[in-house]
């Protein structure tokens, strides 16, 4: 049991509106499956006074900032607050926390953004639940597709998790920083308050407060 890499030791629930999703499950990642079915069921219950409502199973708080150039397809929930600018694609199955921002070119899919998340430029986020607060620097993307097309293994050391999904992004704990260009490849789970050294290539769990300089050095914070 990868106890630190648990939802209840990664995710703050309270921050955000699908905290449903995630009750009954261990991992973040085993929500993935069910995250454009559950957008449509709980879409259905959002307040037309604060949501509003577009055809193809789009629902956009009515705080929100939708820039005109952005794609949105469904089933999403833009929750009260968010960004969305210029030219962000979000290709369908995605959550968007409040408060969170998707920028330029950033490109969503198949994803759960806690509240206050970043991805503000050039991002690519697919099968991924990213934490409360976390961002990611311009350029960092989720690999979420290995190049031997097999189904992805969660691996900490020696234990190993099989999740028997082929499309498997990251899971990122609150308040993780992500350097710029850096890649998060199939299977990576970030612990809570991490930071990511810029243009690393991330493979595996990294355990919370934590800093990744490189493969093979990994320091606690101080």
């Amino acid at each position: 049991m990868m106890k630190d890499f648990m939802i209840s030791n990664l995710l703050d629930l309270k921050e955000t509106i699908a905290a449903e999703l995630f009750e009954g499950k261990t991992y973040p990642w085993e929500v993935l499956p069910e995250i454009g079915d559950f957008i449509v069921k709980l879409g259905k219950t959002l307040s037309p006074q604060e949501y509003d409502y577009q055809e193809g199973d789009i629902w956009i708080a009515k705080s929100a900032k939708v820039a005109p150039t952005a794609c949105i397809n469904g089933p999403v929930i833009i929750g009260k607050d968010a960004e969305i600018r210029h030219c962000a694609f979000i290709r369908g199955k995605a959550i968007i926390g409040e408060g969170a921002v998707v920028g330029n070119s950033t490109e969503l899919k198949n994803a759960v953004l806690f509240n206050k998340v970043q991805v503000p430029h050039y991002n690519y986020v697919g099968d991924a639940v990213l934490g409360y607060k976390s961002h990611m620097g311009a350029g960092s993307i989720c690999s979420n597709v290995k190049s031997d097309k097999k189904t992805v293994t969660v691996k900490d050391g020696e234990e190993k998790i099989e999740t028997g999904l082929k499309k498997f992004g990251a899971m990122l704990g609150d308040n993780v920083e992500v350097g710029c260009g850096s890649v998060l490849n199939p299977g990576t789970v970030i612990g809570r308050n991490c930071n990511i050294y810029p243009l690393s290539s991330v493979r595996g769990c990294i355990p919370a407060d934590s800093i990744y300089k490189c493969a093979g050095e990994v320091v606690e914070k101080q």
